[in-house]
């Protein structure tokens, strides 16, 4: 191997383990934190938060990124340690690599399909991971002196060679230490859900910078019909959105005290993350669609909120099918096909306003036009802004 070669491999896989490192933070703050938002997450479309968080974001309850974090790290380790001039298996150390790497680039390679053609999304964090693994096979594959047939049996010497080095075992078992930790401590849960806190009265002080940030926030176009409301509050949101499920659990007590004013109104916005019935979204969920059609059609049997909460309530286990049958047997939804094409229209509809106002994850909440932002916004700083809003309304 090459100084050429062996600089080059140590360049591409630091900066795909500085990617997916990164990819691998990202994805524990959404899993820790109900209201984080990535610096990655530009649009709909540029967004490493539906990447991560769909059912391609992990596999066996691991997040691929840290499978990234593994793979580059330990090309790191063989290049650096085993290519080194008097290494005993410097002329093996690419070839190595290049079976490594074409593992590796399959993975990448399934990967950036289904982020592409299925969730219609770009992970600009992904996309530096899937460059480095390609470099990486590439300049591997050419730096190998001999037929790749004849490494099964260089195995076995090399790993005498390996384990006759005290230090080289040691750094073999801290890597394996390391790997394993690192997975042991990512959270396999959905995000954690604190139960609705009651609302607290903020200080004057923290109320006239609430207001004075408020005042900052342009009214966004198109406007939200407020249908006769002095204070509209819209929601854009995903049934199988965790950090929805989190915000709907957040807004329970500041709902409850509006329930009686007519002066106050909480709109669902429905903006499914799925392209069937959202033209800004990709495939990130699977019964998105469904979910929201429920909601719109069990407004007709005058069941549209335990329809809501049953979906929240089962967001884990959603499918289709398992819509399909609640939307009978919760929502009383008589038939369901039947009714479904003219629900998905009002459906498709607030996606495409959601699109205008520059909607980019969910949930996403405006208030008399105003974004407040995406995640969950503090049911309490909300409550003094809809009071703010009130007042002027007179």
């Amino acid at each position: 191997m090459s100084k050429t070669s062996r600089t080059l491999l140590l360049a591409f896989a630091a900066l795909g383990l500085g990617a997916a490192s990164t990819s691998s933070y990202v994805h524990y703050k959404l899993l820790t934190e109900q209201n984080y938002s990535s610096f990655c997450d530009v649009s709909a479309t540029v967004n490493c938060t539906q990447a991560y968080l769909s059912p391609y974001g992990s596999f066996w309850g691991v997040p691929v990124a840290l499978f990234g974090v593994l793979f580059f790290a330990l090309v790191l380790l063989l290049v650096a340690v085993g290519g080194r001039d008097r290494a005993p298996a410097r002329d093996a150390i690419p070839a190595y690599v290049f079976a490594m790497s074409t593992l590796g680039l399959a993975f990448a390679l399934y990967l950036a399909w289904a982020s592409y053609t299925q969730l219609h999304t770009f992970c600009l964090l992904c996309a530096i991971t899937y460059v480095s693994v390609i470099a990486i096979f590439i300049i591997s594959g050419g730096a190998t002196s001999f037929p790749m047939t004849t490494l099964p049996r260089r195995v076995p010497r090399d790993a005498r060679a390996l384990f006759s080095s005290p230090a080289a075992i040691v750094i073999v078992l801290l890597f394996l230490f390391g790997a394993g930790t690192l997975i042991a401590y990512f959270p396999s849960e959905p995000p954690r859900q604190a139960p609705p806190a009651a609302l607290r009265q903020l200080p004057e002080e923290e109320r006239t910078k609430l207001a004075q940030w408020f005042d900052l926030q342009q009214v966004a176009q198109p406007a939200i019909p407020n249908e006769g409301a002095k204070v509209l509050v819209a929601i854009f949101s995903d049934y199988q959105c965790p950090h929805c499920k989190a915000a709907h659990d957040a807004y329970k007590p500041l709902i409850a005290k509006y329930a009686g004013d007519p002066r106050v109104k909480f709109a669902l916005k429905h903006f499914p993350l799925e392209s069937e019935c959202n033209p800004n979204s990709g495939n990130v969920h699977s019964a998105s669609c469904e979910a929201a059609a429920a909601v719109v059609m069990a407004k007709q049997t005058g069941k549209a909120s335990q329809m809501d909460a049953w979906l929240f309530d089962n967001q884990d286990t959603l499918t289709p099918s398992a819509v399909r049958q609640a939307g009978k047997d919760v929502g009383g939804i008589g038939d369901f096909n039947g009714g479904y094409a003219e629900a998905l229209k009002q459906v498709k509809a607030d996606a495409v306003l959601g699109g205008q106002l520059g909607v980019g994850q969910t949930p996403t909440l405006f208030l008399n036009g105003r974004k407040l932002g995406a995640g969950v916004v503090d049911p309490s700083a909300l409550d003094a802004l809809i009071e703010l809003e009130l007042k002027r309304a007179k």
